[in-house]
């Protein structure tokens, strides 16, 4: 594996990015049990599914919207026309650090992951908003009000169907709440899903005065609960949920993946 960073632009070969293309890269047997023990008990990623990336071979990460590898087509053509309204400029839906086909409770469904090597990648998100840079088209703009009007209709509707208080939204924490967004969406859709929020161990690479990086489990979760709590009761976490007859599984789990060597 020495070369292999590599075949990632050389400002994305240190953190969570190359790590999830360690954790995907191999035989499939190999890639599926490394899967598996991030979902366990909830769920299993068997050889014959499929994710994204794949490994360093294939390096796409997946947006939801164009990801055939993972989802019908249909299911594909839902989640765009939910999320945007104008197609002009070729805008973007939210992508994962990997994503797979799995089997929740012996149902086909969907993993998704949401990954991070250090406590700056979370904490430096708490002030973040979905933002739309000059000039700004029509398009934009209707997009930027479509993405604001989702995220708040996946709050109303997870107030329902948790009976819990959420405050999920377009101007602030965003990359969570667009997660927890497409999750419901997912799950409306007929699929059930994993969230993992991963959480990687002792990333040395990105220890530079300003990011620690993460030393344990237990400070991950702390982290991560820390970050959520505007947006949602701990509760949430580590548990099954049902929205609309799918289980929904929001997980916060930890690995130690060591980087290849450069050849």
């Amino acid at each position: 594996m020495s070369n292999l960073l590599t075949r990632l632009p050389r400002n994305r070969q240190r953190g969570s990015k190359p790590r999830c293309h360690c954790l995907t890269h191999g035989a499939a047997e190999e890639v599926a049990e490394r899967l598996t023990s991030l979902i366990a008990p909830w769920g299993v990623v068997r050889p014959i599914d499929r994710w994204m990336p794949q490994g360093f071979d294939v390096t796409d990460e997946a947006e939801l919207h164009n990801a055939p590898r993972l989802l019908p087509s249909e299911i594909c053509k839902t989640l765009l026309s939910w999320w945007l309204v104008a197609n002009e400029g070729n805008p973007r839906t939210p992508n994962w650090d990997i994503a797979s086909t799995c089997s929740i409770g012996g149902k086909e469904g969907l993993l998704l992951v949401e990954a991070k090597a250090h406590d700056k990648e979370l904490i430096d998100e708490e002030t973040g908003r979905k933002n739309i840079a000059p000039p700004v088209s029509i398009a934009a703009r209707r997009n930027h009000q479509r993405i604001g009007w989702c995220i708040q209709d996946a709050n109303l509707a997870l107030c329902g169907e948790t009976q819990l208080s959420w405050a999920l939204s377009r101007d602030w924490n965003y990359q969570m709440c667009n997660r927890f967004a497409w999750c419901w969406k997912v799950a409306e859709s007929g699929l059930p899903v994993i969230l993992v929020y991963l959480g990687f161990l002792n990333a040395g690479d990105m220890a530079d005065g300003t990011r620690k990086p993460l030393a344990d489990a237990e400070e991950w979760q702390k982290l991560v609960e820390s970050h959520s709590k505007p947006l949602f009761s701990k509760e949430v976490w580590n548990r099954k949920w049902e929205l609309h007859g799918q289980s929904f599984i929001p997980l916060i789990r930890t690995a130690q993946q060591d980087l290849p060597s450069h050849g």
